[in-house]
């Protein structure tokens, strides 16, 4: 796969990118867990198809610790036990977000889930996380920015 524009070298792209990035250190900082901001991540860059995403964020959870079992079974959380009931809860938030296009949005169902499980500031940091992992997406997508050559840590 060949990049048509590296957006980290481009200078609006460098520009754009680290807004993202500084909107992402505020949903850091909220009291979301880690390990729920990396699994959002990691489904989300599955559904988009985004490999640069999910070399990052899969490389990032393994060095946190998680292991493999959870990491790999991210795209069918459905059909597993390894994963709490908050998680569920933001995956399937993460996957009615991040498909809008395929359905009338968010469930009222998958909200209601979602708040059940987390307070409103951590239930406004996961739809920012969603939102934010989506730009990425799209930007690496659509600028063919391939996966495979990422160190945990690299960027942070």
């Amino acid at each position: 796969m060949e990049t048509r524009i590296n957006p980290m070298v481009n200078e609006v792209g460098a520009k754009v990118a680290k807004h993202i990035i500084s909107a992402g250190r505020i949903v850091t900082d909220s009291g979301l867990p880690n390990t729920v901001r990396e699994l959002v991540n990691i489904r989300a860059s599955q559904i988009n198809g985004c490999g640069g995403c999910l070399d990052m964020h899969t490389k990032d959870l393994a060095a946190a610790g998680e292991s493999t079992v959870r990491i790999n079974l991210v795209g069918a959380w459905r059909e597993t036990t390894v994963y709490t009931e908050a998680e569920r809860a933001a995956l399937e938030l993460t996957e009615q977000g991040t498909r809008l296009a395929d359905t009338s949005g968010v469930t009222d169902q998958a909200w209601a889930n979602a708040a059940e499980h987390f307070d409103e500031d951590q239930l406004m940091a996961l739809v920012a996380q969603i939102c934010l992992i989506n730009a990425f997406n799209r930007l690496n997508v659509i600028t063919r920015t391939p996966g495979g050559d990422y160190q945990p840590g690299q960027f942070g």
